[in-house]
């Protein structure tokens, strides 16, 4: 996890999607992180199916990688989206092994996505005492039209004591499954294409 400087936003960096030929697969790559600027929807905690402590609001990014190695050389300096995370935290000293119910939106340009699941704390000292370290998983419980459901996972960092020179924030993958029609079939088939050139 690079560290991540006070000014950042969430991270989704552009969204990056992919589909194989005749595959109902879209993946989307994203950052999310902790702005002022875009506040929790206190809508979106009230339906959280448990008692919500921690609200928190986001922007998210589309992060640039180097296709040689994957590492990412930009976290997005452009805001695509939205995000509003519902947190139930039961330990504040935040023990590694702690899991936290989570109920999350993302608001992307494919649409409003929902996911419940949970964050597992990884860790509270590394790199520094009070920073959480945290992987969550969760699944898609609301989708927009034309998507049937699917999963989203993160890497993520809580700064709970506002420890300076780091952000809260996450770098997310979101696994989703559509309905097929002919015009994404087309779609597919025109990105597997392209793929297919881009290594000749």
């Amino acid at each position: 996890m690079s560290r991540l400087r006070g000014g950042a936003v969430w991270g989704l960096g552009v969204l990056l999607l992919s589909a194989d030929a005749g595959a109902r697969e879209v993946v989307m790559q994203f950052r999310t992180q902790e702005d002022p600027a875009s506040p929790p929807d206190p809508a979106v905690c009230a339906a959280a199916p448990f008692e919500v402590n921690v609200k928190l609001g986001g922007s998210v990014y589309v992060p640039r990688h180097d296709p040689g190695d994957g590492k990412v050389v930009s976290a997005g300096d452009r805001r695509v989206g939205s995000a509003t995370a519902c947190i139930q935290v039961t330990d504040t000293a935040f023990p590694a092994g702690q899991q936290l119910n989570v109920y999350m939106r993302y608001n992307l340009p494919e649409g409003a996505f929902t996911a419940r699941g949970t964050c597992t704390l990884v860790s509270n000292d590394v790199p520094a005492a009070g920073l959480v370290l945290a992987g969550c998983a969760m699944r898609l419980v609301e989708v927009p039209k034309g998507f049937v459901g699917g999963t989203v996972s993160s890497t993520s960092v809580f700064n709970p004591r506002k420890l300076p020179g780091y952000a809260t924030g996450s770098f997310y993958t979101l696994y989703a499954y559509r309905e097929d029609t002919p015009r994404d079939a087309g779609k597919a088939q025109k990105a597997q294409g392209a793929t297919e050139r881009a290594r000749q």
